[in-house]
């Protein structure tokens, strides 16, 4: 019997949308298929893989009027304060502009002796675990960076918005993105927890709890899996009328 993620929406307290989680045998079956379609990807030239992520976000813009109500129903957000396409659209633009420098080789020395440099290589697969405040913004962080890198990515989005996963997958695969390149996945704790102790990625990044940061180390420990791990604050709140 399958589990199911449920979003149950902040609006009225109903289940907004409801999704099943991948089964073990799925799950590494998934990554398996990744692993696999990334090399062809990263074998594609940097400016392709670059303007693909640019078609990709101009279709999640085209998407906008429907996203604004989605985000309402899932996180709370009021309408009139819109999407996050202008932040989103940015961030993706500014490390699309960059990533020829930022990915190109360093030289070390070049004489007559010796030629040496660092070779920037993709990681290979790398999941991506976002969460619902600024969904879209907080996951193209590490998305787009990935992927115009050479790797292919695997998305668990928050349960508390699970239809932007949805919407990103929409958008890549529309503008060419391989389905098992960029694959948006509905994982539980534990299965998550089993695909990074088998060392199925070559890099987990996590924005959360600060929880959920000492389960995905644990996780990893003996694994030498690089992790981000950009966790809860400690900064008081202090609320006025």
């Amino acid at each position: 019997m399958s589990s199911y993620l449920k979003c149950i929406s902040p609006i009225d307290g109903s289940i907004y949308t409801e999704r099943p989680l991948m089964e073990k045998a799925s799950a590494f079956a998934a990554v398996k298929r990744a692993k696999q379609a990334q090399r062809a990807w990263a074998a594609r030239p940097l400016d392709e893989r670059v303007a693909i992520i640019r078609d990709a976000v101009e279709h999640i813009g085209e998407m906008n009027d429907d996203i604004i109500p989605e985000l309402a129903w899932q996180m709370g957000r009021p309408v009139r304060y819109g999407g996050e396409f202008g932040g989103f659209n940015e961030r993706a633009s500014y490390m699309a502009d960059i990533a020829a420098q930022a990915l190109a080789p360093i030289t070390i020395e070049d004489s007559d002796s010796f030629t040496r440099y660092i070779r920037r290589v993709p990681h290979g697969v790398v999941l991506v675990i976002a969460p619902w405040n600024y969904p879209y913004m907080t996951a193209i962080n590490t998305v787009a960076p990935a992927l115009i890198a050479g790797n292919a990515v695997m998305l668990k989005h928050a349960s508390q918005t699970p239809l932007v996963g949805e919407r990103l997958a929409q958008a890549f695969h529309a503008a060419g993105i391989p389905e098992d390149v960029f694959q948006n996945v509905f994982l539980g704790h534990d299965v998550t927890a089993e695909l990074i102790a088998a060392k199925s990625f070559g890099f987990v990044n996590f924005t959360g709890s600060v929880s959920g940061g000492r389960h995905i180390e644990t996780a990893a420990a003996g694994t030498f899996t690089g992790l981000g791990l950009e966790l809860g604050g400690k900064d008081p709140g202090y609320v006025m009328e």
